[in-house]
């Protein structure tokens, strides 16, 4: 049984099934289903950072034309507490009950103290302005740097990684290693900023409730509102068939969906909530600060002896959250002796939480960064130095990859930028005021799978429905499924409907950890063969079949038609026949950790990033000429949805490293830039142009479609190499990012000025 090769779409860059919905304004985001008799919340954040509510009053606010109730810890459904800092087990960190309203305690800046419900939003707000706290407010921690003497070892890493690792003698290494770099660096809270800002419509109907929300897994979310609640997951469906983009900040519930479910109830009314654009910089997660020492030892033939990545980062006083920042050097490059190590300070902020491409967007700007001043020391061309340092099994676990090709994207990247026409030497290369630099850096991310169900379904018109409760996040979730269920049943696309983004249907690991792809793709291609087979069994017994009683194992699925030797029939024709309710199929996948391929093989994938710069010698302004990646992430199922996914992470790339930078204010614990007007992120004018290689490879090793995740790869390393092409065009390296021209000014040589 198969799909005919020449009808093959999975690989081709078709347009995104959902875009013509999405450019006329018919895709249905979270705050605009049309909902009959609806209320408008509005939020009131603490005005401190830490204290306690000593009294509240909302008298006024009760009283203003339009208000219909207004909530505070006074007067909300009783919910239980929050729990420890740390849950017993990673899973538990998403289905964790997340209170809101249920206590006078304020443990961070802009945390919510009140929502008020009126007709209309306008009303709401307003009515918030009228409440009237007073708090009793308590010294805070907010400074990483003055507290490290505090830092604590946590017990886990995200995605339950080990929080160090230790092969061999680093230290010994390291002392007599005949060339070293001992380098800090640091890199500051960012936050997300998808454009669709975090919203809930809360709708009961009798002891069910519907959560109209924007949501990035939705098994997560429904066990999340469950838990706070403290009703049956079952009575919660969670719809979210359109996410404004997420980048790991709605990985789990905030309070928009808390204190809209729970207003609705009281209210016996749906209630909508959005949080402000202000509100999600206090509110829905960020990436931490941390200041990274990065110490490689080598012999002076440029082969490491050592390699240690130590990591401070903030975290909250309330709920740890530890990046796996240093994870990926485990990894990357060859070297007997190694070290890596997470430390965390608890401040008096909210909760990190996964930013995309969590561990490897901070760390891998700072190792990577340490690399190229490596490469200096030794009289090495960046390249050269890895490639010397390229492992031939994984490092630490000492089983061997299941595809590796870093070298290759190293070498082709290399040959399409020009990179031998690079000066090694800094500040020489110049256009009038312009001083010109080149840099480069390598780009690793593990590649993992969730546990996932599809459910595939054909009608006698031969109509095929898949249903999933996967989200499409702006990836292409839609497009991607729909090319996977055409080529396997060997129908066109039109014939093929995707539905996502509802807990009716099966549950999926969602987006999240460049996983989605792989781990809904792969489920709905068993689901798909699963529903094949059942159509050929009852098609060789059938008296209706033309193939009743034919060995069918050979039976081909093409053009509409299912074809065994000489005889063939249009599929639609086949169902009417023999099953007139058609035929419905579930594929599963299981969670990578429980798969005997990835504990035998270390699963990643690769690639180099090269971008070219230049900096004004005047005022030390830097732009961006040029930017290449080549990509190794296994068979690439839409190379259009996939380059897409790449220059994002790219533009991500240049963000960190030039411009993007949260500032909290170290006496009061607020974030000072909580806005886009002042939280700087690359657009058009500061990207200039991107190229995009993608290398073939298929990893039979990794999943049945031999593809591989690629939605974070594209940030990894993407900020160093750019860190590193402002080194190589001024000779000023800069450690603390982002590179902002204050930084770069003062030390550009004086016959550059």
């Amino acid at each position: 049984m198969k799909s005919s090769p020449d009808v093959e779409f999975i690989g081709r860059p078709v347009d995104r099934i959902d875009g013509p919905l999405k450019v006329t304004g018919r895709a249905t985001y979270a705050y605009e289903h049309a909902i009959d008799d609806v209320a408008y919340g509005y939020i009131l954040g603490a005005a401190i950072a830490k204290g306690r509510i000593a009294e509240i009053d909302i008298s006024d606010a009760e009283k203003a034309p339009g208000v219909v109730g207004v909530m505070t810890h006074r007067n909300a459904p009783l919910q239980p507490d929050f729990g420890p800092a740390v849950t017993p087990t990673v899973r538990e960190v998403f289905t964790r009950a997340r209170p809101a309203l249920n206590s006078d305690r304020v443990r961070y800046y802009d945390e919510p103290v009140a929502l008020v419900v009126a007709d209309t939003f306008e009303a709401a707000r307003a009515a918030a302005g009228l409440i009237r706290v007073r708090y009793e407010e308590e010294t805070g921690t907010y400074d990483l740097q003055a507290h490290l003497d505090d830092a604590y070892a946590p017990r886990r890493t995200n995605a339950g990684l080990a929080t160090d690792s230790v092969v061999g003698d680093f230290e010994g290494a390291f002392a007599q290693a005949p060339v070293k770099i001992d380098a800090t660096y640091r890199t500051p809270f960012e936050h997300h900023n998808p454009m669709e800002p975090h919203a809930t419509i809360a709708v009961w109907s009798g002891d069910e409730l519907t959560i109209h929300t924007s949501a990035q897994t939705l098994a997560n979310y429904r066990a999340g509102v469950a838990s706070t609640l403290g009703m049956p997951p079952e009575r919660v469906r969670i719809v979210s068939p359109f996410v404004g983009g997420g980048f790991g900040s709605k990985l789990i519930i905030h309070a928009d969906t808390v204190l809209a479910a729970l207003a609705a109830r009281v209210l016996q009314r749906p209630v909508k909530i959005a949080l402000t654009r202000q509100q999600m910089f206090a509110n829905t997660g960020h990436r931490a600060e941390m200041i990274h020492q990065l110490r490689l030892g080598a012999d002076t033939d440029g082969r490491l002896t050592g390699i240690s990545h130590d990591v401070w980062s903030a975290t909250s006083s309330f709920e740890e959250y530890c990046e796996q920042t240093a994870a990926f050097a485990r990894s990357l490059y060859a070297a007997p002796n190694r070290l890596t190590r997470h430390r965390l300070v608890r401040l008096d902020i909210n909760r990190g939480e996964w930013m995309r491409s969590p561990g490897e967007a901070p760390g891998m700007l700072a190792f990577e960064c340490a690399m190229d001043e490596l490469a200096e020391r030794l009289g090495l061309d960046p390249i050269e130095l890895r490639i010397r340092n390229e492992p031939t099994q994984d490092p630490e676990r000492g089983v061997p990859f299941s595809t590796r090709n870093l070298v290759a994207c190293m070498e082709e990247g290399a040959r399409r930028f020009g990179w031998q026409g690079r000066d090694p030497v800094p500040g020489r290369t110049r256009e009038g005021r312009k001083l010109i630099g080149y840099g480069m850096a390598a780009a690793i991310r593990p590649n993992y799978i969730g546990a996932t169900t599809a459910r595939v379904a054909i009608d006698r018109d031969g109509q095929v429905t898949a249903r999933l409760d996967m989200t499409d996040i702006g990836t292409g979730t839609y497009t991607i499924l729909t090319q996977i269920a055409a080529e396997s049943l060997g129908l066109p696309l039109s014939s093929v409907k995707v539905e996502l983004g509802d807990s009716l249907f099966p549950r999926t690991a969602g987006s999240g950890g460049s996983w989605g792809a792989t781990s809904s793709g792969s489920a709905l291609h068993q689901a798909c063969s699963i529903l094949k087979q059942r159509i050929l069994e009852v098609a060789r017994s059938s008296e209706a079949s033309p193939f009743r009683g034919v060995n069918v194992s050979e039976a081909n699925f093409a053009h509409g038609e299912v074809r065994v030797g000489e005889r063939s029939a249009r599929l639609s024709d086949l169902i009417r026949s023999i099953a007139p309710d058609g035929f419905e199929a579930e594929g599963s996948v299981a969670a990578a950790n429980a798969t005997e391929s990835y504990k035998a093989y270390s699963q990643h994938s690769y690639g180099a990033h090269f971008a070219e710069v230049a900096v004004d010698c005047d005022t030390g302004e830097i732009r961006m000429r040029r930017f290449l990646a080549v990509i190794g992430a296994g068979r690439i199922l839409n190379p259009k949805t996939a380059r897409s996914q790449i220059i994002g992470g790219m533009s991500w790339g240049i963000g960190a490293a030039l411009m993007e930078e949260t500032v909290l204010d170290q006496r009061y614990g607020h974030f000072v830039n909580h806005d886009l007007a002042e939280y700087h992120v690359p657009v058009n004018a500061d990207i200039a142009g991107m190229e995009v290689v993608f290398l073939e490879e298929h990893d039979d090793k990794a999943n049945p479609l031999g593809a591989k995740g690629l939605g974070e790869l594209g940030v990894c390393g993407a900020g160093a190499a750019v860190a590193n092409a402002v080194y190589n065009a001024t000779g000023v390296r800069v450690r603390e990012f982002p590179i902002t021209l204050d930084k770069v000014l003062p030390g550009l040589p004086l016959t550059a000025i």
